[in-house]
């Protein structure tokens, strides 16, 4: 694992610091020695990963850890809100790309490089069982991590269903949907949601979705690479956009 620092002191400061952190890992059986750590933590959300001890010793190297260590991202996530604010600023209805479930850091890399490209205001992630930023993720996007914001939520299904509340559309990708996504209005306050590799959405994600749309496959491999999938969608909800004019009309309350 990259993008770790390690010891009970620099990682207690660094969640002092506001340092993004990805998660706290923490060797099994240490958790009572831990406990400005695990509050720390709680507080800002950081997501805690208890392991055998003989996992933290081939994570860091000498195995000096004192029982903790932390992975970090390379630049700070966003509250959902500061998405709208990008959004606002460029006088567009909100675009958003959720990520549901990602766990391939190439395609997370790689579809921040699209996600740039088409005008996405923000994307929205999963805090967990999903890929965070690292620095892998940020090599693979070429830059684009710089411009767009990411977000990081706790619970997806409940981020969607607020920014449901706020009139934002939100289209979900399925390969068995009956629509085909470039016949779809994709042209309003929009969010796209794309299931991880292999597993796709939750049942729970597809029946918070207003509307599915599906990539139509003509060859005999069933499905497209995830980043490959969210990139053809995003670029028709740029063609549309660009053909309908992408001046915002969108009069939401962003508090999510």
């Amino acid at each position: 694992m990259e993008d770790l620092i390690w010891g009970r002191n620099p990682v207690l400061e660094a969640l002092k610091a506001g340092t993004p952190v990805n998660k706290v890992i923490m060797a099994r059986g240490t958790r009572g020695s831990m406990r400005q750590i695990l509050e720390l933590a709680r507080q800002r959300g950081v997501p805690v990963q208890v392991v055998e001890k003989k996992v933290l010793d081939a994570l860091v190297p000498g195995g000096k850890h004192q029982g903790v260590a932390a992975s970090t991202s390379p630049k700070p996530y966003v509250p959902v809100e500061e998405i709208f604010q990008v959004a606002k600023e460029r006088q567009e209805d909100p675009l958003i790309l959720a990520l549901a479930g990602w766990e391939d850091p190439q395609n997370f890399g790689g579809v921040l490089r699209s996600a740039e490209a088409t005008g996405v205001h923000g994307v929205i992630i999963p805090a967990h069982r999903a890929v965070p930023l690292t620095g892998a993720v940020a090599r693979v996007s070429a830059g684009a991590v710089e411009y767009v914001p990411v977000s990081r939520v706790t619970n997806l299904k409940h981020t969607l269903l607020k920014l449901k509340e706020v009139g934002l559309w939100v289209v979900g990708a399925d390969p068995k949907a009956e629509l085909c996504y470039f016949d779809a209005d994709l042209t309003g306050p929009l969010v796209l949601v794309v299931g991880g590799e292999g597993k796709g959405m939750s049942p729970s994600l597809t029946r918070v979705c207003d509307l599915l749309v599906r990539i139509p496959m003509c060859g005999k491999i069933n499905s497209l690479n995830a980043a490959v999938a969210a990139s053809l969608i995003l670029y028709e909800v740029l063609r549309q956009r660009l053909k309908k004019g992408r001046r915002s009309e969108f009069g939401g309350n962003p508090s999510c």
